[in-house]
């Protein structure tokens, strides 16, 4: 396991980024669907800074880690494990479901992919011109 500086910088960048979503808007698009958006994608770069696995399964476990937890919300996992009270754990884990929710994680994940896949037809159309 190595770590990658650039998908752990991304993930610091996106964590800043949603921190600041989260102090600073209380309602809203930006809040909580673009919020919902960039989660997914911080999850991914935080998994790709210390996995170098395949890009597609990185991205399908990343989309049912948020899957699981939107779904923990509807079933108040929260309240029965009685940490209601704690902000921080309510700004990370969410409290309410929402099917917009998992829209949201689903087209972060599909950005991911479409991201990545240019990225590495880029890289790989340089490796040929420099191998010629």
């Amino acid at each position: 396991m190595k770590l990658n500086k650039t998908y752990l910088t991304l993930t610091i960048l996106l964590l800043s980024i949603e921190i600041s979503i989260a102090v600073f808007l209380k309602s809203g698009f930006i809040r909580h669907t673009f919020g919902d958006y960039l989660s997914v994608i911080l999850l991914y770069c935080f998994f790709k800074s210390f996995i170098a696995n395949n890009h597609y399964k990185i991205a399908i476990y990343t989309l049912i880690v948020a899957y699981v937890i939107e779904f923990l919300q509807l079933i108040n996992i929260l309240e029965i494990l009685n940490l209601q009270d704690y902000k921080l754990i309510n700004i990370i884990m969410g409290n309410t479901f929402h099917i917009s929710d998992l829209v949201a994680y689903s087209l972060g994940t599909i950005s991911v992919l479409i991201i990545e896949n240019f990225r590495l037809k880029k890289q790989s159309n340089i490796i040929k011109k420099t191998s010629l």
